[in-house]
């Protein structure tokens, strides 16, 4: 199985950061981040590497076996990426990763063995304990997640209680060939304007209203997710303290 990594975004709010790298490039542990992804990555036994390329996407020509592009990153949001590597979507069974996230080989591993689905994802049971250090409110940032069994049924809708979170979805996901034409399907009834503006939650929501299967299977051991310094400084702190140990 090929995965492919979602690198094409700035990551605006690290700042001074990113002046001059996208934001995978930017470190943590004293290695990129996107060095933690295809490292997991090729631990699990993934084959070839795609790099989905956008902001000073000339810092990325040595990362990958294959890399795409998305010209408009500025103008669009993460679909928009994915599409740019429909060409492994559409072919066969392939997980996609954010860019800004580490994980260990065993989350991937989960994943990889999960039973097929048109789309599987790997959410982590156990996000409060990461929330709760990221923000004064946990509510603040998490989005909703329910499931039946290992269906998930709701997903990225502004919660208002703890009790609309059974986890949190990471970033980390496998599409299936036929779950990757439910997304072109869907995709091809929307305006321009629309489907650069659509979010990977948003898409998943929508595909879950449709009927597509969207399973979900349990992170194993410690994740992160970067989307600020604060973060970068709190991931160094676990780091520091071997409590962020990635299974």
């Amino acid at each position: 199985m090929n995965a492919v990594i979602l690198a094409a975004g700035r990551g605006s709010r690290l700042g001074d950061l990113t002046e001059d790298r996208p934001k995978c490039l930017v470190e943590l542990g004293g290695r990129p981040l996107i060095d933690w992804q295809t490292e997991a990555l090729t631990r699990a036994g993934i084959g070839e590497i795609g790099i989905v390329r956008g902001y000073r996407g000339d810092r990325l020509s040595g990362y990958g076996d294959r890399r795409f592009d998305n010209p408009r990153w500025a103008e669009t949001n993460m679909v928009a990426s994915l599409l740019a590597a429909e060409e492994w979507l559409s072919e066969a069974p392939v997980v996609v990763s954010y860019a800004d996230i580490v994980y260990g080989p065993a989350t991937v591993r989960a994943l990889v063995a999960a039973p097929s689905a048109p789309i599987t994802i790997s959410y982590d049971e156990d996000w409060l304990w990461l929330w709760r250090q990221r923000f004064p409110d946990p509510l603040s940032d998490a989005e909703s997640f329910r499931m039946d069994g290992d269906r998930i049924t709701d997903i990225g809708r502004r919660a208002s209680d703890l009790r609309e979170i059974e986890g949190q979805y990471m970033g980390l996901l496998r599409f299936e060939p036929d779950g990757w034409q439910a997304v072109r399907d869907l995709v091809n009834g929307m305006g321009t304007n629309e489907v650069d503006r659509l979010d990977m939650t948003s898409l998943l929501r929508c595909l879950i209203d449709r009927g597509i299967g969207v399973r979900g299977v349990a992170a194993i051991g410690r994740w992160g997710e970067v989307d600020s310094v604060s973060d970068l400084r709190l991931y160094e702190t676990l780091i520091t303290r071997k409590e962020f140990a990635l299974a």
